[in-house]
């Protein structure tokens, strides 16, 4: 398992981290994509610190995981239930 020794900028804070090489380009997209939404925020709202902006960013990060979690549920039970409709006509029609 091959490691890479990273730092990344969040905030305009560097964080130095041990990652396995294969995760180092999805780790560097996800920093460059907190920055972009912490500039966005500091852009639309008002804020006290970088902290604020943190927790704005996070909240949606969040709020967007959790709507993609109910997604791919309600797209697995269509898939069930399209595969067991599927089944149940295959049935039918082997037995008629």
């Amino acid at each position: 398992m091959d490691e890479l020794a990273i730092s990344v900028k969040i905030a305009d804070r560097p964080y130095k981290m041990t990652v396995k090489a294969e995760e180092e380009e999805v780790i560097r997209k996800a920093a460059r994509l907190i920055n972009k939404k912490i500039e966005e925020y500091a852009n639309t709202y008002a804020f006290n610190d970088n902290q604020d902006l943190l927790a704005m960013v996070s909240l949606w990060f969040s709020t967007s995981s959790l709507k993609a979690q109910t997604a791919v549920r309600t797209d697995n039970d269509d898939l069930i239930n399209g595969l067991q409709t599927l089944e149940k006509l295959l049935s039918e029609h082997k037995e008629g």
